[in-house]
């Protein structure tokens, strides 16, 4: 869905003596207008109707409406493992990482301590809309963006007022549910949300493979949100958020209970006056348990054999930003941002006879210091952009502790602290020769910071084991792309880029041996496992086209998009076996398609279809994940007033979507046929 920056506002009026001393005062709760220079890159947004509009009510299958976007596995956070999370575009991926930044009112999501996205924490039903930009680098935004910012943007005025919510029942014994309320306060405006999801689950195993081991995969998750909008003056508004998550889930066998908790809280001021300017400020917390089972030949028995029992993290930050006013053509942005995070992970492992024979504390801090500048000339036809940022980057503190219980002996490993420079910069230009075409080309260097998670935690997923790398270096991206934007019709929009990526220094997953046999930093490993360790890759360089399209006739809509994205990797050494092929968990191919009806009497109807192409479950491509086409549906009915009944299916078809392959060659299935049956109070 491509179109125009909304500001969504409301007036509210100030009694007082005299009708001639009435003073309007405008409370949007969003931040800055988006920035004149951002029309250059590949920018899409996601709208309101559509994202109280799913068949599911979760953010990451809304957002797979964007060709490009992937998270690293392609089950949903309902049975995925929350570590396998990571959101990515343009087939950057290879790791479980955030390769994309997504940002809610300004502030960072990335978990702390290991890169990816908690999705429960967002519902989609409190936000007012989504912009997706696919590259753009490291600019005013901040470090992270190698393959693109998502921007959410909480509900306000315009979206939540009053009493609104939903109440629904679906397949396997689920329940989701949602309340809101939004109202004036003073001057200003106060919104309380909360969320509620849980389910009995399906067994992730495929049913050939299955044994008596596994089991239903259920899940229990919820959120509580609070917003505050208050003028300060005519130009001047304040806006605070918390947000508390608890997302408790089961991997399909004993032993495998997963429990996230978090809390944010954020700060912002916003200035539109005739110098226009943001300041934010806030903190995270995170919590993580994560117990890991093994299961016995024939799947006949599951045992626990490691336990992440607490992984405390948290990140504090700061952003500000000025737009000193220049001229009606010349925009300027000047600012800077802080990050930081801190955090360790606390393990048990070697389990005999369910008690833990060794631990383990490993975990550290990252420091990111940054300014930008970033300048923009517009015209009737013509937008011009540059800009440029420089960051200073520290990471501290690194240690693991190796523990072995009997004895009382521990092992201590120092790691050095290490700092650097990074700079970047992006520009581009946006030329419109008619009122209906945009031609558009852009280039842009960005880089993220390697997580806590990838330079101090090996890892185990069933017989597989992976090492940490505390010398992992920065990855740097460095993208140019073409565009055109066009729009024959008011009706119609259809837009066309064109880009070629190159992600420098990437961190995979690099295979470098199998079992049976002892591995530095992780110990044993079985006759089915395989040995690798997290390291930096000369390259994934990535080309590709994206499409996208939209077309309104009466009362329906169609809107879509296509990707086709070659990407390959770049290696050398330990790595060479990787040179040449595909990374890991990216398909070639990605398209998606919604027709939606509305009829006279208010009964509305949406289909959507999305297809994933071929992947590879691991480096070496020896395991190969099929392609897939889905569908979803969703119906409603007005009954009376603000009152609707809704259907909504997902997966319509029951269609087998794999979601990961294991080295013993089980497995595992994203979400089956989910049938939902509710009640919608409000829009």
């Amino acid at each position: 869905m491509r179109h125009r920056h909304l500001l969504f506002a409301t007036t509210l009026l100030i009694p007082s003596a005299a009708l001639a001393d009435v003073q309007e005062i405008v409370v949007t709760g969003a931040g800055l207008e988006r920035a004149r220079g951002e029309q250059v890159y590949d920018t899409l947004e996601i709208g309101r109707d559509r994202l109280t509009g799913s068949a599911s009510n979760r953010l990451e299958d809304i957002l797979r409406d964007v060709p490009g976007f992937q998270n690293f596995r392609r089950s949903d956070a309902r049975s995925a493992n929350p570590t396998s999370q990571g959101a990515t575009l343009r087939a950057l991926g290879g790791n479980a990482s955030s390769r994309a930044l997504l940002m809610l009112d300004g502030v960072p999501q990335t978990d702390p301590f290991g890169g990816w996205i908690h999705w429960p924490a967002y519902d989609p039903r409190r936000l007012a809309g989504i912009r997706v930009m696919r590259g753009g680098g490291s600019g005013a935004q901040g470090p992270g963006a190698l393959a693109g910012t998502i921007e959410l943007s909480s509900a306000g005025p315009n979206e939540i007022r009053g009493l609104s919510g939903e109440l629904a029942y679906g397949s396997r014994d689920s329940l989701d549910a949602f309340a809101a309320y939004g109202a004036s306060l003073g001057q200003g405006y106060a919104l309380a949300s909360a969320s509620y999801a849980r389910g009995d689950g399906f067994i992730p195993v495929i049913e050939d493979q299955r044994g008596p081991a596994d089991r239903p995969a259920p899940y229990e998750q919820a959120s509580i949100g609070l917003r505050g909008v208050a003028p300060l003056s005519s130009t001047v508004e304040l806006q605070a958020n918390g947000l508390w998550f608890s997302d408790e889930r089961e991997r399909g066998t004993a032993f495998s209970g997963i429990k996230t908790t978090g809390a944010d809280a954020s700060v912002r001021l916003v200035g539109k006056g005739h110098w226009q300017w943001s300041a934010l400020a806030y903190v995270q917390t995170r919590d993580f348990y994560n117990s890991f089972a093994s299961v016995s030949a024939g799947r006949e028995s599951a045992s626990r054999v490691s336990e992440q029992y607490s992984v405390p993290s948290t990140a504090t930050g700061a952003r500000f930003e000025v737009r000193p006013p220049i001229s009606e053509t010349i925009e300027l942005r000047l600012g800077g941002d802080w990050r930081h995070t801190s955090g360790k992970t606390r393990e048990r492992s070697n389990f005999v006879d369910g008690v833990a024979t060794r631990g383990r504390i490993a975990g550290g801090e990252t420091d990111v210091l940054g300014a930008f500048a970033e300048g923009a000339w517009t015209t009737e036809t013509l937008t011009i952009t540059a800009g440029g940022r420089i960051d200073r980057w520290w990471i501290r503190n690194g240690s693991q502790i190796d523990q072995i219980f009997e004895g009382n002996q521990d092992t201590a490993t120092i790691h050095p602290d290490r700092d650097g420079w990074e700079t970047t910069a992006r520009g581009g230009i946006a030329w419109r020769p008619a009122e209906p075409i945009t031609l558009r080309s852009a280039a842009y260097v960005g880089w993220r910071m390697p997580t806590l998670n990838e330079l101090y935690r090996p890892f185990r997923v069933g017989a597989d084991a992976t090492g940490a790398n505390a010398a992992l270096k920065p990855e740097r991206l460095e993208g140019i792309e073409a565009g055109i934007d066009v729009t024959p019709i008011p009706a119609a929009r259809i837009g066309l880029t064109f880009f070629a990526n190159r992600l420098e220094n990437a961190i995979a997953n690099v295979t470098l041996g199998t079992g049976p046999g002892t591995f530095p930093g992780v110990g044993f490993i079985g006759p089915t496992g395989t040995y690798s360790q997290r390291q930096n890759l000369d390259a994934v360089k990535a080309r590709g086209i994206e499409i996208d399209a939209r077309l309104d006739f009466g009362r329906w809509s169609l809107a879509g998009g296509f990707a086709h994205i070659d990407a390959e990797v770049d290696a050398g050494g330990t790595a060479a076996p990787l040179d040449g092929r595909r990374p890991a968990q990216t398909p070639r191919n990605s398209a998606s398609a919604t027709l939606l009806w509305r009829a006279p009497a208010g009964v509305e109807a949406a289909v959507t279809g999305r297809y994933v192409g071929n992947q590879y479950e691991d480096d070496l491509e020896t395991d190969r994940i099929p392609d897939a086409l889905t569908f979803d549906a969703v119906a409603s009915i007005p009954l009376r007033g603000r009152l609707r009944l809704e259907a909504r299916g997902e997966n319509l078809t029951n269609k087998r979507v794999v979601a990961g392959i294991s080295g013993a060659g089980v497995i595992e299935r994203a979400t089956p046929r989910t049938l939902w049956i509710g009640l919608r109070l409000g829009e």
